[in-house]
């Protein structure tokens, strides 16, 4: 199976290997089922990242679909350096597609995960690049910028099953106005919106590809202002006039 090949869906197979992989994470269960990795996860993964990648730029044309493993790709391998979790392996496949010219981390995208018996969809920045975060605060209370933002996530709560995240802080901080009408954006070290359900039919055809879209579209007015926010070039008081 090419991995190229046009996107059909993918496989009962490819949930049976992340509920394999989730039972027996190990190197020797892996290195077993190789074959059912390459064929059944990463051979319709590559096709996925190709289609959907053609398809989000009607939202947003600069749009970054690297159809490879630490690109679009996530690897499965995890870092567990500093981790008590010792696991190898993550049980679950992620996709990202990117928009800027710093690496995907640190860039804003387009989440697709898909963990059995979960699938969750997700856009904007899990956690801002350090770079970002005195930019973002900024502009949260830039008296355009900040307008801007809260239209934008009023209604995507009011119009869409995603929920909002990213607030980490317990406070706003230090220096910044409290009684600011958007301060508890500036509690955020992220913002994103994600929706989490139960694996969809669509996922096992290349339906999958318009199911995810429509869901997405209504996230592009929060991917764009996050993409402008991170192109604006660095300097000046806040970087954003």
């Amino acid at each position: 199976m090419s991995g190229e090949s046009e996107f059909r869906g993918f496989y009962r197979e490819t949930i049976a290997f992340f509920r394999g992989l989730k039972k027996n994470n190990n190197k020797e269960w892996f290195e077993a089922h190789r074959e059912a990795y390459e064929q059944y996860v990463l051979g319709p993964s590559k096709a996925f990242v190709s289609a959907m990648g053609s398809r989000l730029k009607a939202i947003s044309p600069n749009i970054v679909a690297v159809p490879r493993i630490n690109k679009s790709i996530f690897r499965l391998n995890r870092d567990t350096r500093f981790s008590l979790d010792k696991s190898p392996y993550k049980a679950n496949l992620g996709l990202y597609f990117w928009e800027g010219p710093r690496s995907r981390m640190e860039s804003p995208g387009f989440y697709v995960h898909l963990e059995p018996p979960t699938f969750l969809l997700g856009a904007g920045y899990y956690e801002f690049p350090d770079w970002l975060i005195e930019r973002y605060r900024s502009a949260v209370l830039h008296p355009e910028l900040g307008k801007d933002l809260a239209r934008i996530l009023k209604k995507i709560a009011e119009s869409s099953a995603f929920e909002i995240g990213g607030k980490t802080l317990k406070r706003v901080p230090s220096g910044y106005d409290s009684a600011h009408p958007n301060a508890p954006l500036l509690q955020h070290n992220g913002l994103h919106a994600g929706w989490e359900t139960t694996i969809p039919k669509e996922l096992f055809t290349r339906d999958l590809i318009e199911y995810c879209y429509r869901r997405f579209k209504p996230l592009g007015p929060l991917h764009r202002w996050l993409s402008a926010l991170a192109a604006r070039p660095l300097g000046g008081s806040i970087g954003l006039d």
